[in-house]
């Protein structure tokens, strides 16, 4: 009988999936700092029968350009391995003809030249940072209040995140403010949405039980990848927190220290 556990899971997989941000690399000056032993750790993946995806909330920085950076701090990847959720965004407007009011960071705003924004059916928020003023914010809630319908995407629903000076909020926060007062429910677009994992596991050609994650985050991409079908395993690194292990509802299949154990171990069960 097959070995459904961790890591004995490991020698019936496909596919590996990689959260990005707090497993591969940390932010810091200039473009940050690779995580130790992680790029070998993809290298490794690489090299492997595995085939190996990227999947990230990242919404600071268009996608050629996130890629760049990565490859600056010395990882091997290409752009259509990358799975951020602006590009899935502005395929949704694009197919159902909606015309968007942004509130995202400004760097991130060519992912949508695209796009008609003129006289705007909706509101897309993303990691906007220090954007994130009562102004913007409350320029994107008359947006949404003053439609018939009102309609409210959000790149991804993240709670934190790590940064060198200290835990910062994210997107979720503001998601949720905008929820409240315009009394809807967001259409999240990125993890932990299954419809984003579905479309990586789409473009991988496998079964979520042929695919694992490996994340920092305990909710949105373990619990994510979980409730997808895929196994999910944490990395202490990036967000993790020591309560994460007890956590109420969401349980990673397997824990680990870092990528690089976490890679040594998926393949060792498959030599």
């Amino acid at each position: 009988m097959a070995d459904t556990g961790w890591p004995g899971c490991a020698r019936g997989l496909k596919g590996v999936i990689l959260d990005m941000f707090g497993v591969l690399y940390e932010g810091g000056e200039g473009d940050g700092t690779a995580i130790p032993g992680s790029i070998e750790a993809v290298r490794k993946l690489k090299d492997s029968d595995l085939q190996l995806r990227f999947c990230t909330n990242e919404t600071q920085a268009a996608r050629e350009a996130f890629v760049a950076k990565l490859h600056r701090l010395g990882f091997d990847m290409s752009v259509s391995e990358v799975f951020p959720p602006a590009p899935a965004a502005v395929a949704v407007l694009k197919e159902r003809g909606l015309r968007p009011h942004l509130l995202v960071y400004d760097a991130l705003l060519p992912e949508f030249d695209g796009v008609d924004k003129n006289d705007p059916n909706c509101v897309v928020i993303g990691d906007a940072a220090e954007k994130f003023s009562y102004q913007n914010l409350n320029e994107a809630f008359r947006v949404l209040i003053d439609l018939e319908k009102p309609l409210l995407f959000s790149l991804g629903q993240g709670r934190y995140y790590s940064d060198p000076d200290g835990l910062k909020l994210d997107v979720g926060v503001y998601m949720k403010a905008l929820e409240y007062a315009c009394d809807l429910k967001a259409e999240v677009i990125g993890k932990p949405s299954s419809a984003f994992f579905q479309s990586v596991l789409n473009d991988m050609g496998l079964q979520p039980h042929e695919v694992l994650m490996i994340g920092d985050d305990l909710v949105n991409d373990v619990g994510g990848a979980q409730h997808c079908g895929m196994k999910g395993v944490q990395v202490r690194t990036g967000k993790f927190r020591p309560s994460d292990e007890r956590h109420p509802t969401v349980t990673a299949d397997g824990t680990v220290d870092d990528l690089a154990q976490a890679v040594d171990m998926i393949l060792s069960q498959r030599r």
